[in-house]
């Protein structure tokens, strides 16, 4: 997609600069730079140039020995779930059956997915795993691309993507055959289409400053069809065919385009913008962002529509009685979420039903309670007598020990300069954080917070971007930021390659081991 590039450094402000409601009639030029982004995009070869280089050592770092470790040749953790169903899924073409007992509890995208892998490579490591690398891959270029339109540096893209690739988190969640990767691909890819669907509506708003006709109603024109928007809306709906989680960002990222449409029609003059926003963006915008996730969620049950033994496929007129009103495959859909929902809201826990690696969402910024999901005590490999082999779910700690001073820093640049990039990044990261508050007795787990991940990523690459300097800094300003970025890029990258043995179950001896749990609570 191409922009409007201003049309000298005069016509740009910084980032978070408020312009006055109505701007001195005549003056379109400083309207228009108001609009768009403070400098152009590089050149698109240069930018893709980069971020395929980044994904490409991304790749190679995610699919690395993909297939190890198993658990005797069977799969590790909640992969036991996940991976049996996925080769029903594979069996039956599209749905699980589930004859033996009924604990498919999400709906069945993630599954599918995984499905590809084992028609791809077999029902062996790599073929759990590989769609999720993949995914994992994926969100890796993405960052890069939303970081390179958020600040628009090719060097911060490339930066956010280093980030992502030495984040343990992303990485041990990125070779597990489950559905995580899976979720927050789809959530990034929402994100993604909504920073340039704001972009393309700025854009818009430009060429009606520049031809006159913005102000011609006091609420501002209609912007046409927004195609970005609508594939944020698909996007979506196929978060929540992997988790029902994907509801969250759904409310979240809906408030945060009508709040976009609003902010750009007073950037342009409109005399009332947020009733502009209210009359001619909220019924598109629910349209785009709820009807479309909506059907984008059904169409991912198409395999179980179409079944004859999927699980509850046929319960209406047997179980549940016909109304003549909603069709019986609905119906039928309808009671088969109401089970899935009871036993979601029935996972509590208590004193009885602990499980040893459960962890709160108060703990998950910091990752103070990993999870530790293979441990075999007697490998060889290590040049020790006795070897360990462990893969611990750990957020690198030089990216998740600086989420509150991020988050802090986000909030403040957000409400004091009025950035929308970080306000931005923590919409996205509030949508996967916040409403696990809402019952706190239910059992969570550390990987629920992968989707997090990106937007704690965004936020510190924007932080570094302000690091760098910008280009009218003097030399020795730039040289400093660029000094103080390197060393703490480094550093990231350092305490990954340290983690690495317990991201990858590489044999390590027993005093290693210990030395890699640095906290109690990763005991």
């Amino acid at each position: 997609m191409s922009l409007i590039a201003p049309q000298s450094a005069d016509d740009v402000v910084t980032a978070g600069e408020v312009p006055p409601a109505s701007p001195p009639p005549g003056n379109d030029r400083e309207t228009r730079a108001r609009l768009l982004e403070p400098g152009p995009l590089s050149t698109a070869l240069r930018g893709w140039l980069v971020t395929l280089t980044v994904a490409l050592i991304g790749g190679v770092v995610r699919f690395w020995n993909l297939g190890f470790p198993t658990d005797k040749g069977t799969p590790i953790f909640d992969e036991k779930h996940y991976v049996p169903q996925a080769a029903q899924v594979l069996r039956n073409g599209g749905y699980e059956d589930n004859p033996g007992y009924e604990l498919i509890v999400h709906p069945p995208l993630g599954k599918q997915l995984i499905a590809v892998g084992q028609w791809l490579f077999g029902y062996d490591g790599v073929g759990w795993r590989f769609t999720a690398a993949l995914a994992g891959t994926i969100t890796i270029l993405l960052v890069v691309r939303i970081a390179r339109r958020l600040t628009r540096s090719d060097l911060v893209g490339a930066l956010a993507g280093v980030l992502l690739i030495a984040d343990g988190m992303s990485h041990v969640q990125s070779r597990m055959g489950m559905l995580d990767a899976f979720l927050t691909l789809f959530v990034v890819v929402a994100f993604a289409c909504l920073v340039v669907d704001r972009d393309q509506v700025r854009a818009r708003l430009a060429v009606a400053v520049r031809e006159g006709w913005a102000t011609a109603s006091p609420y501002g024109p209609w912007l046409g069809f927004r195609w970005w928007r609508f594939a944020g809306g698909i996007a979506l709906g196929l978060a929540c065919g992997v988790k029902w989680s994907g509801l969250w960002y759904i409310a979240f990222f809906g408030v945060l385009s009508v709040v976009w449409s609003a902010t750009a029609r007073r950037a342009a003059g409109v005399e009332r913008p947020w009733l502009g926003a209210a009359a001619k963006d909220l019924l598109p915008s629910l349209f785009a962002l709820l009807l479309v996730p909506v059907l984008a969620y059904l169409a991912t049950w198409w395999s179980w529509f179409a079944s004859e033994t999927a699980i509850d496929r046929h319960v209406a007129g047997v179980k549940i009685p016909e109304d003549g009103i909603v069709p019986a495959p609905l119906r039928a859909l309808w009671y088969y979420t109401t089970n899935v929902y009871d036993f979601h809201t029935g996972l509590v826990t208590s004193e009885t039903n602990r499980h040893p690696w459960e962890s709160k969402p108060w703990t998950w910024p910091m990752g103070l309670r990993p999870m530790l999901y293979y441990f075999e005590g007697a490998v060889t490999g290590c040049g020790a007598a006795t070897c360990v082999g462990a893969i611990m779910l750990i957020g690198t700690p030089a990216l998740w020990w600086l989420a509150f001073p991020v988050l802090a820093w986000a909030l403040w640049q957000s409400i004091a300069r009025l950035d929308w990039r970080y306000a931005a990044v923590l919409v996205g990261y509030g949508a996967g954080f916040l409403p696990w508050f809402i019952n706190v007795d239910r059992q969570m787990y550390y990987f629920y917070a992968m989707p997090m991940a990106p937007f704690l990523v965004l936020g510190i690459a924007l932080a570094l971007g302000e690091v760098l300097g910008r280009r009218t800094d003097g030399p020795e300003r730039r040289g400093t930021g660029r000094l103080a970025v390197a060393l703490y890029v480094g550093l990231v990258v350092a305490n990954f390659v340290w983690l690495w043995p317990i991201l990858n179950g590489v044999p390590i001896t027993p005093e290693m081991w210990e030395a890699q749990k640095w906290l109690p609570s990763w005991n």
